[in-house]
């Protein structure tokens, strides 16, 4: 240690001195008369090296009693240390947990009056995790709680040498009391405040031809079981519109609404006006936002939500996602078409304004999505603009309607694939996006983004993901189909004489596709649509032709409906591997509902990497709530989803969990 130290303090002074004395023998030899300077020289350097000698052990000398100083401080220091630290602080062994050290204050916080020796820490903290430490982390990722307090560990890992010659692993802790911190952080959020707005979905039909007595009455009513509802909050309610309500309430409230299933919406559905109508309601709610205006935005944003996926349920937005509560009964028609008039007038603009329209329907194209687009394609070419047909030519259900229109001299060059869409949208171009509302099942989601005007005409139930800031959305999910709605805009946007016997019986074919033969989903405005059609032309015979499929595909159908079995009361299940086309999955499910007792049918196919979900309802059963908890969605009769990375198996028990787990949720709403 001493000759370690003088090396690393001393200079290098041996040559100096060897030069000395070189040079003093140098000028002995020189001659007689330099004898004398001589003898100086070698004087000289015996003094000077005696000198260094002595100066170099008191240098060392202090050097060593200063290391001996600090190392004796260091070692009091950290004694003391681990005697006294005030925060509680354990040395574990990482082999076997067991507690090697532990100050007083560690005692104190486990309440024990005696040192631990040889015992795990499990034993002691069970809950105490310590795989972070092996991670190389310095802070465990969670709260540890002791009693009633609540704990932020720190700490490191080093590596010790045992007796025997094994290396080990010893970890020091150290302890922070963070409890009031958290509970007045846990406080904080829960008198974060909440924004609810409540609308009556059908206010026009429930106060219909009711008398000023008796629609004061029946809407006291509603007012008292809102009341109800809300009191023991503390919040604020206040009715700011004859069918609208807000209320304000901390958040420690929300987790008693949300396991209720918003019971409001059971209580006000069951109740029946004079004229025999059942009021149902909407709610609306934000959380998580910055600022007061946020959160009543986030609101308003559930709210629309919640109507656009047919209302009588309630939603929670907040800054990530979408919560969905409610939506098991039958959606209402809506009688008034002064909606779609002003829809028209507004999708007419955006066409007179536009260089290039551009209409696409979702991925793999079926009757209602290309029956939507040929409708929308005879008004762009009445308003004298150039329109194309975005569909990919390889993937789709409806090669047989293209092969016959593009036979017509008005869709020669109409249909073009979603690259050379792309490359010929410009600024000033319009894309209609049609039978989707979600951006990730479009042809193309690039020309989606592409194109600064979108229109949105659809009538399935809004999901979590939805194209957002189009410039037209014509969202009715009432409709029995985008046919419907294109239908309904055609009467306000060109003449019936200007509608091509073909559109017409391509649109009456997406009806009748949507509809099951007008079967499910039918309200009086979806024959009102199919008898314009009717009037403009349609044949139904040329619609039942477009609807036929070859023998193939019938055998193909009927082999999935004999794999089918029975789950639970009326739900049909058949899963196979290796299906052609997607259609005859979608036609099996249909042929399913043909059988008696039958409320639901579901159709698997695919596999090993992605497996396909076709459903199907007669209504009682809402099968696009099912899927949802799958990724995918529809409307309460039709409904899809593709569940990627996954096997056939694996599909199967996870739509049989997304079923019992529907069928409770519709349960516990009924309780």
């Amino acid at each position: 240690m001493n000759k370690r130290i003088r090396r690393m303090i001393e200079p290098s002074m041996r040559l100096c001195f060897v030069l000395l004395v070189a040079f003093a023998a140098a000028t002995f030899l020189s001659g007689p008369e330099n004898l004398w300077l001589a003898a100086a020289e070698l004087a000289l350097t015996v003094a000077l090296f005696i000198y260094t000698r002595i100066s170099n052990s008191r240098r060392r000398s202090d050097l060593l009693n200063y290391i001996e100083s600090l190392t004796y401080n260091v070692d009091a220091a950290t004694k003391d240390n681990l005697v006294h630290f005030p925060m509680p602080m354990v040395m574990v062994s990482m082999e076997g947990n067991a507690i090697l050290y532990s100050n007083q204050a560690f005692l104190d916080l486990t309440g024990e009056h005696e040192h631990f020796f040889e015992i795990s820490i499990t034993d002691v903290i069970p809950s105490l995790p310590l795989r972070w430490l092996a991670e190389g982390k310095t802070e465990c990722p969670e709260l540890v709680r002791v009693g009633e307090r609540k704990y932020r560990i720190f700490g490191n890992m080093v590596r010790t040498d045992e007796s025997s010659g094994r290396r080990g692993y010893t970890a020091t802790l150290y302890w922070v009391d963070v409890t009031e911190y958290i509970n007045i952080w846990d406080e904080y959020l829960r008198t974060r405040p909440v924004f609810a707005i409540i609308t009556m979905d059908n206010y026009d039909e429930v106060i219909k031809g009711l008398t000023e007595k008796d629609k004061s009455a029946f809407l006291s009513t509603i007012d008292d079981r809102i009341s109800a509802w809300t009191d023991g909050c503390g919040g604020y309610l206040s009715k700011y519109d004859r069918d609208r309500y807000i209320f304000i309430f901390e958040e420690r409230y929300l987790n008693g609404f949300t396991e209720k299933k918003f019971s409001l919406l059971e209580s006000v559905r069951v109740l029946t006006a004079p004229n025999g109508i059942q009021p149902t309601l909407s709610i609306g709610l934000g959380k998580d936002g910055k600022d007061m205006a946020e959160n009543f935005q986030f609101a308003t944003l559930g709210l629309d939500m919640a109507l656009s996926r047919g209302g009588d349920q309630a939603v929670i937005k907040n800054k990530f996602n979408f919560e969905f509560y409610g939506g098991h009964s039958a959606q209402m028609e809506k009688h008034t078409k002064v909606k779609s008039r002003v829809m028209a007038n507004t999708l007419a603009e955006l066409i007179r304004d536009a260089s290039t329209v551009f209409i696409m329907g979702h991925k793999y194209a079926d009757m209602d999505s290309a029956g939507a687009a040929a409708g929308l394609c005879c008004a762009a070419r009445t308003l004298g603009k150039s329109v194309r047909i975005v569909l990919d030519p390889k993937q789709n259900a409806v090669q047989p309607l293209i092969d016959r229109m593009t036979t017509l001299p008005e869709y020669r060059d109409v249909f073009i694939s979603p690259e050379q869409a792309i490359v010929d949208a410009d600024g000033r171009s319009v894309l209609i996006v049609v039978d989707t509302n979600r951006p990730e099942q479009v042809e193309s989601e690039t020309l989606l983004l592409s194109c600064n005007k979108v229109a949105v005409i659809d009538h399935h139930r809004r999901a979590a993901t939805y194209i957002q800031n189009a410039a037209l959305n014509f969202h009715e999910p009432y409709a029995s189909s985008a046919a419907e709605l294109v239908t309904e805009l055609l009467q306000y946007m060109v003449e019936p004489g200007d509608i091509l016997r073909f559109e017409a019986e391509a649109l009456l074919a997406g009806i009748v596709l949507d509809t099951k033969n007008f079967t499910i989903r039918t309200g009086s405005r979806t024959f009102d649509a199919a008898a314009f059609l009717r009037r403009t032309g349609a044949d139904t015979t040329e619609v039942k032709k477009l609807l036929q499929s070859d023998i193939q595909t019938a055998m193909a159908r009927y082999s999935i409906v004999q794999r089918a079995k029975i789950y639970r009361t009326g739900i049909a299940i058949a899963a196979q591997e290796n299906v052609e086309s997607r259609i005859v999955a979608a036609q099996a499910a249909d042929e399913l509902l043909n059988i008696s007792g039958i409320e639901a049918s579901f159709v698997l196919s695919g596999g090993p990497d992605a497996v396909n979900i076709s459903a199907r309802s007669m209504g009682e059963i809402n099968v696009q709530l099912v899927l949802e908890k799958l990724g995918g969605g529809g409307n309460r009769s039709t409904a899809g989803a593709q569940m990627r990375d996954t096997t056939l198996k694996d599909a199967v028990t996870q739509l049989l969990a997304a079923i019992d787990a529907y069928l409770q949720d519709a349960e516990d709403a009924k309780s």
